[in-house]
């Protein structure tokens, strides 16, 4: 299976060799690495390995944490394969989805963000869910009020309690997306910035705002 690691380390001269070596020891392939931060002499970094689908994930943590400097923030699974360019095969695939433009965006967010689910609905009150991917609560727990850019937070409170999310306002829709995931560490800055980025084109494209307004509820 494919997990991805998201780590603090030193930012030093062979920090991250100690960590490779560590990593291939304990019998996992690394895929890739990001450089998410770096910053006061330390690093945050995920790191993508392939893991035999029967050993314990905390033999990896306790391998990883062997190392000098090593903190684990957080260990869970993606389905994001390595060097695919995956934004660029969505996009694609949403350019040609017609009036399913927007079920094809959040069917595909949870792969690209190894993420567990992700859901769309009216932004106001009593809200509607327009569509959510598999997975989905039956009741999405939208943000009382939605912010006026995309923010990453975690539920403190509620059946959700712990569960991180990353909300977003699609203006040209009337609409507030949301994406959560439940293992692993909270969502990143570069991880809301990608999101970003990829809402700004959606909302461009062709005939989304037109599919949408065909099945959104109209009011009485």
């Amino acid at each position: 299976m494919l997990l991805r690691l998201r780590i603090t380390l030193l930012d030093q001269p062979g920090s991250l060799g100690r960590i490779t070596r560590v990593l291939g020891v304990a019998g996992a392939d690394i895929t890739q690495i990001v450089v998410l931060d770096r910053g006061e002499g330390r690093a945050l970094d995920d790191i993508t390995v392939y893991w035999p689908d029967a050993a314990p994930r905390q033999s990896l943590v306790q391998a990883l944490e062997s190392v000098s400097g090593v903190i684990v923030e957080g260990v869970w699974s993606t389905r994001e394969g390595p060097d695919t360019y995956p934004e660029l095969e969505i996009l694609k695939y949403i350019t040609t989805a017609g009036d399913r433009a927007l079920a094809t965006l959040l069917d595909s967010m949870p792969v690209l963000f190894s993420a567990d689910w992700a859901a769309a609905g009216t932004e106001k009150a009593p809200r509607m869910v327009i569509h959510s991917s598999w997975r989905a609560p039956d009741e999405v727990p939208f943000p009382e009020d939605t912010p006026a850019r995309p923010a990453a937070f975690t539920l403190d409170s509620g059946p959700h309690s712990g569960l991180h999310v990353i909300t977003a306002p699609l203006p040209p829709l009337a609409l507030t997306f949301l994406l959560a995931r439940a293992d692993g560490p909270a969502f990143h800055r570069t991880e809301v910035h990608r999101l970003t980025r990829i809402l700004e084109i959606f909302l461009t494209l062709p005939a989304v705002e037109r599919g949408i307004a065909r099945q959104s509820p109209r009011p009485d």
